[in-house]
């Protein structure tokens, strides 16, 4: 299995590209390209109180739109991060799959029936889904394992929520107003072009695993076999209910807000961007503190937290600054994400296997909860009302802590402290 090295520090300055300089500027910079594919994928959600009404979608269809790039994502997300450990190429990789989704958002703003949008929204997908997991791969190849869960955090969820769930409503919302939502898709399109270039010039082609080295005696797994590892499989089945979770949320609550709590737009959006700014900050604290205390007490409490949004959109009615903040306390689940997405994934297995680990939980995540679960939650809203599907995501919080209770822990300095070695 995976060992750590015991000299860090010298690590990284024998490693090209390994040092410390290098570590926070390529976290940085793939934290902000998956804000910015984040804040393209989110942009429909939040434009959907526009685009609902110009071209006659019903909630199925909305489901349906969220749940067919999901499709795309998940398939990418498995084959392109299997494709990356065979060819050990994961920098052009992802710049090409920037330019692709950047190419997609105009190409959403050009739509002009669902099929079309439809299309659209598909191909995107099928461009982002690779991008986390050969960022996260390049992370943990790359960052001191003392830090790995942060580090992995921060990319997974800083940019995607500060631009993805905390600056994208807000600013998709006003600019729709004023210049319709067409042109606020076209813009949209524009920052991944610029991130692809800097990925260019900036991430290096370093070898492998500079942190960890697979034993060279123990031969290569199927993927058969890396799924059945307990870990990955109870991490890939955390991913099929809180990406349902999750995105079911993002597809759903805005239209709850307005049309069911009677919210205009612009209260919505800044409602919804507490959710963008919990998730920012839980980016750091979360992952932090798993380093910490261990991963496995986080897993089982944060989607406990989640079941306050979906209660508080359909009893509390008090000021909408006050349900702002319960938002927020409960999407401190999105900390988890790249927890059971990545970084516990990726300390479960050998190096060798990594983004085959990664791409397994973040496809099936996407795939089975990301596919069907707005679109069960569409018509659930068509048949029972928009509360059925705020009951919904309840019960995927619950499913969520109960599978977590099952996890062995993997964190280094948790384990250290038992006296016992990383897997």
């Amino acid at each position: 299995m995976a060992q750590f090295g015991s000299g860090n520090a010298a690590a990284i300055d024998r490693v090209p590209g390994g040092s410390r300089a290098y570590q926070i500027g390529l976290v940085a910079l793939l934290s902000i390209n998956f804000g910015i594919v984040f804040f393209d994928r989110n942009s429909l959600n939040f434009l959907m109180p526009f685009v609902q009404p110009e071209l006659g979608l019903t909630n199925t269809m909305v489901g349906i739109l969220a749940g067919a790039m999901a499709l795309t994502w998940a398939l990418a997300a498995f084959g392109m991060g299997r494709l990356s450990d065979k060819l050990n190429s994961r920098k052009g990789l992802l710049v090409l799959a920037t330019l692709v989704f950047s190419v997609c958002s105009f190409l959403s703003g050009l739509a002009q029936s669902f099929a079309l949008l439809l299309g659209a929204r598909m191909l995107m997908g099928a461009a982002e889904g690779g991008i986390m997991p050969i960022s996260q791969v390049m992370v943990s190849q790359v960052v001191d394992p003392r830090h790995r869960g942060v580090a992995m955090g921060v990319t997974q969820n800083f940019g995607s929520n500060l631009l993805g769930s905390c600056v994208a409503p807000v600013l998709l919302v006003a600019f729709a107003g004023t210049l319709g939502w067409r042109t606020t898709f076209y813009l949209a399109g524009v920052p991944g072009i610029i991130t692809a270039a800097l990925m260019w010039f900036y991430i290096r082609n370093d070898p492998p695993a500079p942190f960890e080295v697979a034993t060279v005696a123990e031969p290569k797994r199927t993927t058969g076999e890396i799924f059945r590892d307990r870990n990955v499989m109870l991490c890939a089945l955390m991913a099929i209910v809180l990406v349902s979770y999750f995105i079911t949320t993002l597809a759903f609550l805005p239209v709850y807000l307005t049309s069911i709590r009677g919210f205009d737009p612009q209260t919505m959006s800044w409602t919804i961007g507490a959710l963008g700014l919990s998730a920012t900050a839980n980016a750091f604290l979360t992952p932090a503190l798993s380093d910490r205390i261990g991963r496995k007490p986080l897993m089982v409490i944060a989607p406990l937290l989640g079941v306050l949004i979906p209660l508080a959109a359909m009893y509390y009615d008090g000021p909408a600054l006050v349900l702002a903040l319960i938002f927020a306390v409960g999407w401190a689940l999105n900390g988890i994400f790249p927890l059971f997405m990545a970084t516990i994934p990726s300390e479960s297995v050998d190096a060798r296997h990594a983004a085959t680990a990664i791409g397994l939980c973040m496809g099936l995540g996407e795939f089975i909860g990301g596919v069907l679960s707005p679109a069960l939650a569409g018509v659930l809203g068509d048949a029972f009302g928009l509360n059925a599907v705020m009951w919904m995501l309840m019960v995927l919080c619950l499913v969520g802590a109960a599978l977590a209770t099952g996890l062995r822990e993997t964190a280094p300095r948790a384990l250290a402290k038992r006296g016992m070695a990383p897997a």
